[in-house]
């Protein structure tokens, strides 16, 4: 796997909100974080051959979001030293209840390339075990939704059409779970 090159911090800080910042460098104004800008995004697949997916408010949109499960790395003190893969396996456990028996990285790219910094480093969970209903932490209010791989893309239609926003990261992960041999 190639990675995206690390992160050039050699820019000004326009704005420093309490966990964003507006950056310049040159001509190009970003957003940038104030701790890491790494984000764990994980693909997780049931025996049943189901996707695991999360739905949750997301106030930028206003409107529920039908997304996969996710969370930033290293944003609160007590996850500061955890690696990308640990943070993606208690992100998976706090927002859908499912603790993973195997991880594997497939993937590191940029969130959206002329808006920020950030970067998704993507996994493939698999040999789930529900080990609780899920739902976040204190700050979060995550409703879990599993369905059949065969039925996931009628399922984000109907989500769509019922006005909810569908994350487009859930097409590229079908993508990979079609077709391993884009990721070898």
């Amino acid at each position: 796997m190639t990675d995206i090159p690390s992160k050039d911090s050699n820019y000004e800080i326009k704005f420093r909100g309490r966990f964003l910042h507006f950056a310049q460098k040159g001509h190009w104004e970003f957003a940038t974080r104030e701790h890491n800008s790494e984000v764990a995004v994980i693909i997780p697949v049931t025996e049943a051959k189901e996707l695991v997916l999360v739905e949750q408010h997301r106030i930028p949109l206003g409107k529920a979001t039908i997304e996969l499960p996710a969370g930033l790395i290293g944003d609160v003190a007590e996850h500061a030293n955890e690696t990308v893969a640990t943070g993606a396996a208690r992100e998976l456990e706090e927002e859908t209840g499912f603790r993973p028996g195997s991880m594997r990285e497939l993937i590191k790219t940029p969130t959206s390339a002329g808006l920020t910094d950030e970067t998704a480093v993507f996994f493939l969970a698999e040999n789930l075990q529900q080990v609780s209903a899920g739902g976040g932490d204190e700050t979060e209010d995550i409703q879990v939704h599993v369905i059949a791989l065969t039925e996931v893309c009628a399922w984000l239609m109907q989500q769509y059409r019922a006005g909810k926003a569908v994350d487009p990261k859930i097409y590229s992960a079908l993508y990979w779970l079609e077709h391993p041999e884009a990721l070898a």
